[in-house]
């Protein structure tokens, strides 16, 4: 039986200049025996607007550890989805190959542990008539992989969180909190 029982890891990487592709995993990785393995069970019926899907890396390559994603963003339009289910959904499923490769995830537990993505993809980027797929298969990749290591060291740890209480702050509430 698996000693990952649950971990969970985030990572987010930007986009390139004038492009829609920043990429922000956050990833939940333990035991398909307990309450991420009942959660992954869980996620095979669909819902509208968040399309769910076992990570392939191409046709008939599902990934192991198996992994499902959905996004956080409403899908609406083909255009979305071919990206989610197309460069998105490779990279993920390359990071996650690369991992057990790496030594960031067990290669001896890959039948026993399961992973849930949530994805952010920008609702634009299906619209964009300059998007740069290599830029978000990039992004999508290298997020990915240390969200995955984040879980798997379980960073940041709460010694950090406490030590950079006063100086990290969300992005969005620049202006709104002083400290």
């Amino acid at each position: 039986m698996s000693e990952i029982w649950f971990r969970t890891g985030e990572a987010t990487v930007l986009a390139a200049e004038g492009q829609y592709t920043d990429a922000m995993p956050e990833v939940l990785i333990g035991s398909v025996r307990g309450p991420a393995g009942h959660a992954f069970a869980g996620m095979m019926g669909q819902v509208v607007g968040h399309t769910r899907m076992f990570v392939i890396r191409d046709l008939n390559q599902l990934v192991r550890p198996a992994a499902m994603m959905t996004t956080k963003v409403t899908i609406d339009n083909a255009a979305y989805v071919g990206l989610l289910g197309g460069v998105v959904q490779g990279a993920v499923g390359d990071a996650i190959v690369d991992a057990v490769i790496e030594g960031i995830l067990p290669k001896d537990q890959v039948d026993e542990i399961c992973i849930i993505v949530t994805l952010w993809l920008d609702p634009r980027c299906a619209t964009h008539a300059e998007l740069d797929k290599k830029n978000l298969y990039d992004t999508n990749y290298e997020a990915m992989k240390l969200a995955l290591a984040r879980a798997m060291k379980g960073e940041p740890t709460i010694d950090e969180l406490i030590a950079n209480r006063k100086t990290v702050k969300h992005y969005t509430l620049d202006g709104i909190v002083e400290y």
